[in-house]
């Protein structure tokens, strides 16, 4: 696959659209281990960001754009996979979207990193993605429920990492316990300390063995893992106040503050709404 592949519109038209402001989304979001759904309707311009997760854009019909430069062009796609760390600006025009967040250490991250590479934003092939999102919005459409979302997440997942066998470079079952022991934490304080003894190594090696395996220091990626827990809470019903105190946050301003930063937009932007209001 390609990276950013311009086509169609001129720089100066681009920057002429009315969809420079900031991006507001209307859906919901699905988690398991290891990823994440996003699905509904948004319009406008993230800020400059990155996450540690891949991102897997798709929409049912219609185009959205990236781009990864402050000065460079958007592209546009019909469907695009951001690999994992790779700053990026994201806008659309009011259009039906699903995003899938996988961790890049999971089994189906490490797939799509050696399906599609991991140096730049690349475009998916339209024929076996669309009906991919059209899959997820007819099963929002018609039921919504967290276990048949997660499901059809899922699936769409398994179809676009090609799984035909184990991807190479397993996870370190070492790594594979710390993770677990983090996960299982997340309400409480961790110290590196602590994940290192779990995974049965000094601080030393537990740290070069993380950064090696996941690409990621240990903060950043324990972060990634509250704001997950955050925003699972809030479409639960709970405050954001109350999902920063759930999450490990020092308080709602620094859940807001890392929410922007990771996702490029304020944690208010994003309303929560039932599958029903959605429309495929």
């Amino acid at each position: 696959m390609t990276g950013l592949q311009p086509h169609g519109e001129h720089a100066a038209e681009r920057r002429a659209r009315s969809t420079s402001a900031a991006l507001s989304s209307g859906g919901r979001i699905y988690f398991w281990q290891g990823g994440s759904l996003w699905i509904g309707e948004g319009r406008g311009r993230t800020q400059w960001h990155a996450h540690h997760a891949h991102q897997i854009a798709l929409a049912p019909r219609g185009q959205f754009r990236f781009r990864t430069e402050r000065e460079g062009a958007w592209t546009d796609f019909d469907a695009a996979l951001v690999p994992s760390h790779r700053t990026h600006q994201f806008e659309l025009d009011g259009i039906a979207i699903a995003h899938l967040f996988v961790e890049p250490e999971s089994r189906a991250g490490r797939a799509l990193a050696e399906r599609f590479g991991i140096d730049a934003v690349v475009a998916l092939p339209a024929d076996a993605a669309q009906p991919l999102a059209r899959a997820l919005f007819a099963a929002f459409a018609a039921d919504g429920s967290s276990a048949s979302m997660v499901h059809a997440a899922t699936q769409a997942l398994r179809s676009l990492c090609g799984f035909a066998g184990e991807p190479d470079g397993a996870l370190d079952p070492r790594l594979a316990r710390a993770l677990d022991y983090m996960r299982a934490h997340l309400r409480r304080p961790i110290a590196l300390a602590d994940a290192a003894a779990a995974a049965a190594l000094s601080e030393s090696r537990f740290r070069h063995l993380f950064v090696a395996q996941t690409g990621s220091s240990f903060r950043a990626y324990l972060l990634w893992l509250r704001i997950n827990l955050a925003i699972e809470a809030t479409m639960a019903g709970a405050s954001w106040t109350e999902a920063a105190h759930e999450a490990g946050f020092a308080d709602s301003a620094h859940l807001a503050r890392t929410h922007k930063r990771m996702f490029g937009i304020e944690p208010t932007a994003v309303r929560p709404l039932p599958a029903a209001r959605a429309d495929a």
